[in-house]
């Protein structure tokens, strides 16, 4: 499954160009799919419904089919390594051409940080090295970074930059 992490500090606006670039690409025929990374505890079932009630009987899966949408809730060891469960999910994701995925500064891929200077944090590409660009229109208050900064208002040449990461080969990204 190529992916590409979209991270960043709460509120730098991870989720509006998540869903940007998605538009973007799906109007030009690309199929991406995304997947939102969390380190928050909570439930993604419905306590009570029945698919709850069937996991917490001991399912180790349980499925979800309505007429519009289709889910797996799998509950999973919390000391599984992450790439483990990205692996878990690649074929849910088989007919995408890659996957945007919102968060998780500690897996090994390829990692975008959305930046704004109202957050009032330092850049992660200070500190984390898997970062490989700083998306941004605040760059005349960025401190100096050691990676590309990039524009965050022009989409398309953002799109271009992805595109050029996801070509890159296969042992610079998953």
């Amino acid at each position: 499954m190529r992916r590409i992490h979209i991270v960043g500090r709460k509120n730098s606006g991870k989720t509006t160009l998540v869903t940007e670039l998605v538009r973007y690409f799906s109007k030009r025929g690309r199929r991406v799919g995304t997947i939102k990374h969390t380190h928050h505890h909570h439930e993604l079932d419905t306590p009570g419904k029945d698919s709850h009630l069937h996991r917490e009987a001991g399912a180790c899966a349980v499925g979800v089919l309505s007429r519009k949408l289709t889910a797996v809730f799998r509950p999973v060891d919390p000391d599984e390594p992450t790439a483990d469960r990205y692996a878990a999910l690649a074929p849910s994701f088989h007919d995408c051409d890659f996957v945007l995925v919102e968060g998780d500064l500690q897996t090994e891929a390829v990692k975008l940080e959305v930046w704004r200077a109202a957050v009032g944090n330092e850049p992660l590409a200070l500190t984390h090295q898997s970062i490989r660009a700083v998306v941004t229109d605040d760059d005349a208050e960025l401190p100096p970074v050691p990676v590309p900064v990039w524009r965050r208002s022009d989409i398309e040449a953002l799109a271009q930059q992805i595109d050029r990461l996801l070509e890159a080969p296969r042992t610079e990204h998953p």
